[in-house]
């Protein structure tokens, strides 16, 4: 079955940047929203907005239906069992922070290791310095291969009596790989390692099932899945979640507070301290649903096709050297382009109507792997187009000339 880009969903896509058309290539950074997203949160915000679970009037009532039925999308949408273990964040980053000091703080002493590997995004490496600074826990990394993947081999060997967390990416921001997750949460399961996953990528290009997966916790960001930005979700074993202590105080997450104690409300609502970003949860759930309206595998498949175009078609430029090409990874492009520094280079594509991203990518331990300082990427969505990648690389030989 062919995948047809709903390009009319996306009203950015009709508007030019710099007198060009848009090619959208950044959507690994932050996708761009559909229509019926945004028709979705405009509606709530405008006819059944109140705040959730204090209040008894209609409007506050039909708001926390809204609220918790989109913790049931979520739960859904990764085949959670439960829907209380699914906690609604600012997004991935604080997902895996949560973790990082809910779960592992109160598990880990000085000398303790956490097993990570060379292809994180800084939100899944930053809160493990935290762990090392202040507990003085020693962080393990994982070698990856030339082409950009992992052996599983590697991790294992890396584990120790001394692990106390593995943490791992579902899908690479920076290469597209797609890591083996089963299979090497079941060598960290075995050596009784629990896992956890940065999902930010992996769910929105990847069918996710967490109790397939058996991960211990699965994190990903709404603004990357044609959501919102300002939501995330982390998905937490249940028996996990019932141990670990609230990772901020305030309304909402207690059960009681007196002069003398106070006592915490059962998970998710325990991590969900204060006002939670109500119509950004009907704004995810409304995306959860826009992608439901497609064959998931087709889109993948459109994806890739696009990707493939485009590596054949930057493969004629001997300047051009790609960084990341795992056998089944996803469809983003990250190169090095010889003699011109990726800024300039997305600079000039910028001016012929293609956004790119350009840098490190918040992922500077994989570029000192690579040998690189920065690159140039072009990541793609449901919604592009060969006409973006025909005007990638138009844009790559303009910015040759203009720069050599």
């Amino acid at each position: 079955m062919s995948f047809v880009p709903p390009l009319s969903d996306f009203s950015i896509l009709s508007k030019p940047v710099n007198g060009r058309r848009l090619a959208s290539l950044d959507s690994a950074a932050s996708a761009q929203k559909p229509k019926f997203v945004l028709d979705a949160m405009t509606e709530f915000a405008t006819s059944e907005f109140a705040n959730v679970h204090r209040g008894v009037h209609r409007l506050a009532a039909a708001a926390t239906q809204r609220y918790e039925e989109a913790r049931v999308a979520v739960q859904q949408f990764l085949n959670a069992k439960h829907s209380d273990e699914i906690i609604f964040t600012k997004g991935g980053t604080e997902a895996l922070n949560l973790v990082s000091y809910a779960f592992l703080s109160p598990r880990i002493s000085a000398g303790d290791e956490i097993v990570l590997t060379k292809m994180e995004h800084h939100s899944n490496i930053v809160p493990w310095h935290f762990m090392r600074e202040r507990k003085r826990a020693v962080l393990k990394w994982v070698e990856l291969r030339e082409d950009g993947s992992i052996n599983p081999s590697a991790v294992a060997a890396q584990i120790t009596p001394k692990t106390k967390l593995l943490a791992i990416t579902h899908m690479s921001n920076v290469l597209g790989t797609v890591n083996p997750l089963k299979e090497i949460i079941q060598i960290a399961h075995a050596k009784g390692v629990p896992v956890v996953v940065d999902g930010c990528q992996g769910a929105v290009h990847e069918k996710v099932d967490v109790q397939d997966l058996d991960a211990d916790f699965y994190a990903f960001t709404g603004h990357k899945l044609y959501g919102p930005t300002g939501i995330g979700a982390l998905y937490g074993k249940r028996a996990h979640l019932k141990t670990m202590r609230p990772f901020n105080g305030g309304g909402e997450m207690i059960a009681e507070v007196t002069e003398d104690k106070v006592t915490y409300a059962e998970p998710p609502h325990r991590f969900e301290a204060g006002t939670p970003p109500i119509i950004e949860a009907v704004g995810l759930a409304a995306a959860i649903k826009y992608l439901k309206g497609f064959d998931r595998a087709a889109i993948k498949a459109h994806e890739l096709e696009l990707y493939q175009y485009a590596r054949k078609e930057i493969g004629r430029f001997k300047w051009v050297r790609v960084i990341g090409e795992a056998e089944d990874k996803g469809a983003i492009l990250s190169f090095e382009t010889t003699g011109m520094h990726a800024h300039d280079v997305a600079t000039i594509l910028d001016g012929e109507g293609v956004a790119v991203r350009a840098g490190h990518h918040c992922a500077q331990v994989l570029m000192e792997r690579f040998g690189v300082a920065s690159t140039t990427r072009a990541s793609f969505g449901l919604y592009n187009t060969r006409e973006d990648v025909d005007a990638l690389i138009a844009g790559l030989e303009k910015a040759r000339s203009i720069l050599l």
